[in-house]
């Protein structure tokens, strides 16, 4: 078992191998062109090619800003009111309806509206990121909440704690690893959400450079398109693993002192 744990690197590379074994494989002998199904070779050119004249470092780091605003402002948003929905009964029953519709609309659906809306650009494309992630948050931080165990406040109160200290000496750190897994979720949607999006709404981002390669018969460059939005997929979910053991770590100081 040890053995298997200080060598937990090679299954992961090996599975990737087999992929790229296949990949290499179907484009020699399936029949296609290079220019339907490209090999891997191909792509990795294509990919040297668009890291040296900028295009894919400008492209990605359109498609992080916008996730990225849309991200926080839906935790920011999303949090604090998933929250009030889980500790005030009165909350609960005006609001968790409204949710509970709208949450099930695709944010897809809302795209003819973002364009309306907000016309051409960033804006239509961080408010579907921001739709895509406000209600996970929401919902799994009031299910979090109005599962922490009342004994918890019954303390709280015998201690004469006030709303503020209750809220970062009990709530938020009985919530914190609910509230990570849904960023972790929520963030995976946006990422999702945002390729969509890009797809209509902007000139910009790795989601016009995929319908805009497609449109040039540049398989290649929606491979490499494709490739990136998986790494940066990875890369995400990764820092958001790091930053839930970070945010444990701080609260279990702050809660013990």
């Amino acid at each position: 078992m040890n053995n298997w744990r200080g060598a937990g690197w090679l299954l992961p590379a090996s599975s990737f191998l087999i992929i790229l074994l296949l990949w290499e494989l179907v484009s020699r002998f399936s029949g296609w062109s290079s220019q339907v199904f490209p090999g891997p070779l191909r792509v990795l050119e294509s990919i040297g090619e668009m890291l040296q004249d900028g295009t894919l470092l400008q492209h990605a780091a359109a498609s992080l800003y916008r996730v990225t605003v849309g991200f926080y402002i839906a935790a920011l948003l999303g949090i604090p009111l998933g929250i009030l929905i889980g500790r005030v009964a009165l909350a609960y029953r005006m609001l968790n309806p409204l949710i509970q519709f709208l949450r099930p609309i695709s944010p897809l659906a809302w795209i003819p509206l973002a364009m309306l809306w907000f016309g051409i650009g960033d804006k239509p494309a961080i408010f579907l990121i921001f739709l895509a992630s406000f209600f996970p948050i929401v919902v799994s931080t009031a299910v979090a909440v109005s599962a922490i165990n009342p004994i918890y406040f019954q303390v709280a109160a015998n201690f004469r704690l006030s709303r503020r200290e209750v809220a970062f000496r009990v709530v938020i750190p009985a919530i914190l690893p609910d509230v990570v897994t849904a960023l972790r979720i929520s963030v995976s949607i946006a990422w999702l959400v945002v390729v969509a999006a890009e797809m209509i709404a902007v000139q910009s981002g790795l989601g016009y450079l995929i319908l805009d390669s497609r449109n040039a018969l540049r398989m290649d460059y929606v491979m490499v398109g494709m490739i990136v939005i998986g790494l940066i997929g990875v890369l995400l979910d990764y820092v958001m693993k790091g930053l839930g053991r970070l945010e444990s770590t701080a609260w279990a100081r702050k809660s013990s002192t």
